[in-house]
């Protein structure tokens, strides 16, 4: 007859430790999000470069402030 415990003599399977096992699954959790991300994105650091360089234009235009009363001039010759 089987029997559904291991033997009391022998030693339980050794279990992977919590701490490295859940910096394991962060791990893979990272490079499946990098992944999704570039997906599709033949040149991923042209990409990157667009977007940090809208994101400072859009700082400038932040820190600069409203434009002036009246900001648009309207001429009539």
């Amino acid at each position: 007859m089987g029997l559904c415990f291991p033997c009391p003599t022998e030693a339980a399977p050794p279990s992977p430790d919590l701490v490295k096992k859940r910096a394991k699954l962060a791990e893979a959790a990272e490079r499946r999000q990098k992944e999704a991300a570039s997906r599709g994105i033949l040149n991923v650091q042209s990409v990157e470069e667009k977007r940090k360089k809208k994101e400072k234009i859009e700082k400038e235009m932040a820190a600069s402030g409203p434009p002036p009363e009246g900001g648009l001039r309207w001429t009539v010759s």
